[in-house]
């Protein structure tokens, strides 16, 4: 027993000694930028080299990356980790990062049909020849494909481009035959996820969809055309992506617990190499400094490349200074509502009548009024799984709060204890945000107000009665469009001087693709099968910015993406269809710049912005040499080892960006930026300027007219805000140059800091 003793003892001390042994983790080394030396055969022997050297006992390799970045992901113990960080051919060591998804009628919505022949690719591919037809490739970071799908049909699609070099894989349920001229690529990554797991991965690899959210945003990105498509009925019509003649290349990084930062790079590595014109990626979160954050790097270098990548803003709100994916380089996109909605209501047997929205449900519930039940018995207010008596809920409408469960897993839940109907109600947080799920019976969702009087009602009446009542969708909803209660807000605190999100686009109930082996709900005990579905979240709204961003590099080949991201923000519209301010689900009132960005999306309009703020890469660098970096993290950022920052910006709001962040504090109460904007318009064009902002700022703007004599001519001018008072960053302002063809809108998001 005394020898047992001492050698716990012994094991716990060790233990405490060497914690590390049984500590490993995926890190990203990012290596300087060299050639590889001549005794080796290719950078993986380099790399494995150098890292035994460094790091002995270190984990085989398992990518190396070559064109998003520069360096590799191994699996390493702390310590060796520590060691790779004070080499000299190492410019960074970071660790592997999980990050998660931000989970018809659109098209129309954004106005990007082909009625007037200003959109190349929009129409019938079988009508195009080859010489008009676009050849512009959209690469998805997602949870893969459903190759099956109607919306990658390759009807009348040309031979696939002689520039592509990219490929798809063999799954274990997924043959490389299964693509075509649409889905040109498929590729699936989980040796950093696995690792994560610690080799307790239990799904099948493959490029296969088995989740639903990836071809979802590749069909909303760029679906062929699929007539009378639906989901159960609902949302009938034809269902088309933005830029239905672009292909589409898939890139299966996300799993059933998330995306680690390593395989997101090694797809971000893959679709450089293979040629996308477009990168879209519908995830994030867990974002750091922009030199340790993997997706910030690797867009860098796609933009470098002529690469337009947009991302979700993610699902956070409304708090302020929730938003990923926010470097300036990126087209960061919050989500909105459509004019779209699926009515559904709820009768209290006192007669009061409350509208909310909902789907699905079965047949209904008829027309009688039931018992209303709310947290009684053994029952939770939240309809969290096994938290309801069905002795209490047998045949009765429960009401549940919104939140901890998903919304249709509550409805489950209800059905499962015998309840026939639910209604949904928002706590304060969740504000007046409506969403139309696919329930398994009738339900309706309601905002925080109703939620209050509801609850009184179900606590205080003897005998609570109460109907769901489904309806029609509607149409031409007014007001329209709202910013998502859910959508994440700005400012993104890596540079508080960027103004974030940078546009809205649709993002609430969202008609699209779906794999029919995967339930519209998701929940194992559901069996519907669909071919579309709708969900809602910013990883909706993303895709139809990545397909408008198709769209533009097919009608305008020649843009930068900074152009192209100008145009989209200085058109988009900060006005609903009511020609209001566009207000915020969460409380109805006006949205901050930090939830708007520059607006939502005018698709037509950007097509001729007027004028644009256009960027080069060496301006990206000036202004990470800004940031109060250092040189070596200065130089993982931007993948350049030659940078010394012997050009920098003066402040990090000089970039030329179409919009401005302005932070005051009490010793900076004058804050002055300049910008440059480039005619894209006619020669001779003249524009004067506009200038909007709240009581507690003034604005002074020189010149206050700019004249252009021809296209491609470029002029400047600055602006001066002054604090007159503490500002409220929920009042923004616009700096706006017209004349009488084109608004040149820069919106402007207020800030008060400590200094």
């Amino acid at each position: 027993m005394a020898s047992s003793a001492a050698w716990l003892t012994f094991l716990a001390l060790s233990l405490l000694a060497f914690p590390c042994a049984m500590a490993k983790k995926t890190y990203i080394v990012q290596m300087k930028e060299q050639s590889v030396p001549g005794t080796f055969n290719t950078s993986l022997d380099w790399y494995s080299a150098n890292l035994q050297s460094l790091a002995p006992g270190a984990a085989n390799i398992l990518y190396v990356y070559s064109e998003a970045f520069h360096g590799y992901a191994a699996s390493l113990e702390p310590h060796q980790a520590e060691a790779l960080q004070s080499s000299d051919t190492v410019l960074g060591v970071y660790e592997d990062i999980m990050y998660h998804l931000h989970t018809t009628r659109t098209p129309s919505f954004l106005k990007v049909e082909d009625e007037f022949g200003l959109w190349p690719g929009t129409g019938n591919p079988a009508k195009e020849t080859d010489q008009t037809f676009p050849e512009v490739i959209i690469g998805l970071i997602d949870t893969g494909v459903f190759p099956e799908s109607k919306s990658f049909e390759d009807s009348g699609f040309p031979e696939v481009p002689a520039r592509w070099k990219g490929k798809c894989v063999k799954g274990a349920d997924f043959d490389p035959s299964l693509c075509n001229k649409k889905l040109i690529g498929a590729y699936f990554y989980a040796k950093g996820y696995i690792e994560a797991l610690e080799g307790n991965m239990t799904e099948v690899q493959t490029p296969r969809d088995h989740d639903g959210h990836g071809t979802h945003t590749s069909s909303t990105a760029a679906g062929s055309p699929v007539a009378n498509a639906s989901l159960l009925g609902s949302a009938r019509g034809i269902a088309r992506g933005m830029a239905p003649h672009a292909r589409v290349a898939s890139y299966k990084v996300c799993w059933v617990n998330g995306c680690t930062s390593s395989d997101i790079l090694a797809a971000m590595d893959q679709a450089i190499k293979d040629g996308v014109d477009v990168i879209s990626l519908s995830l994030g979160g867990g974002d750091g400094a922009y030199y340790e954050t993997t997706i910030a790097i690797g867009a860098f270098t796609a933009m470098e490349k002529g690469i337009f990548v947009s991302a979700s803003a993610g699902n956070e709100g409304p708090q302020l200074g929730t938003l990923s994916n926010g470097a300036p380089w990126i087209m960061t996109v919050g989500a909105s509502s459509l004019d779209r909605n699926f009515p559904a209501h709820a009768l209290l047997g006192n007669k009061m009548r409350f509208a909310g929205e909902s789907m699905c449900g079965g047949p209904g519930m008829g027309k009688k009024l039931v018992g209303l039940v709310y947290n009684k018995g053994n029952e939770s207010s939240l309809c969290l799984p096994g938290s309801l008596d069905r002795r209490v809920v047998r045949g009765k409408v429960v009401l549940c709060d919104r939140g901890i469960n998903s919304r249709v897993e509550k409805g489950a839940v209800v059905r499962d204890a015998g309840g026939v109907g639910m209604i949904l109600v928002n706590t304060a947080e969740d504000g007046e945000e409506l969403l139309a799920d696919c329930h398994l019976i009738p339900t309706v969702h309601l905002g925080a107000k109703a939620g209050i009087v509801i609850r009184e009602y179900a606590k205080t009446d003897r005998s609570p009665t109460a109907l769901v009542i489904t309806s029609p969708q509607e149409v031409n909803v007014r007001p329209t469009p709202v910013v998502a209660a859910f959508s994440s807000r700005g400012p993104y605190f890596q540079s508080v001087q960027i103004l974030k999100p940078d546009v809205i686009g649709p993002g609430v109930n969202i008609l699209a693709s779906w794999p029919d082996y995967v339930s519209p709900t998701e929940l194992p005990i559901d069996k519907r099968s669909v071919q579309f579905n709708i969900i809602s979240g910013t990883s909706m709204s993303c895709p139809h910015v990545s397909g408008v961003a198709a769209l533009f590099k097919a009608a305008r080949p020649t843009w930068s993406t900074s152009a192209i991201k100008s145009a989209l923000m200085t058109t988009a519209y900060a006005h609903d269809n009511t020609r209001n301010p566009i207000t915020d689900a969460a409380d109805g009132t006006p949205t901050s710049p930090w939830g708007l960005g520059a607006g939502h999306i005018d698709p037509r309009k950007a097509l001729s912005p007027g004028l644009v703020y256009d960027l080069t890469a060496d301006d990206y660098v000036a202004f990470v040499c800004s940031l109060n970096y250092t040189i070596k993290q200065v130089q993982s950022t931007v993948r350049r080892t030659n940078v010394t920052c012997s050009t920098k910006l003066s402040d990090p709001g000089q970039l030329n960006y179409p919009s401005f962040s302005v932070l005051f504090g009490p010793n900076r109460k004058v804050v002055r930026y300049s910008r440059e904007v480039t005619n894209v318009g006619d020669a001779g064009s003249v524009y004067k300027v506009a200038v909007q902002a709240p009581s507690t700022v003034a604005v002074r703007v020189k010149p206050r007219r700019l004249v252009f004599g021809k296209v491609g001519e470029k002029q400047r001018y600055t602006v001066t805000f002054v604090a007159r008072n503490k500002t409220d960053e929920t009042h923004g302002g616009s700096i706006t140059w017209k004349n009488r063809q084109h608004r040149v809108r820069s919106p402007v998001g207020f800030l008060w800091g400590e200094s």
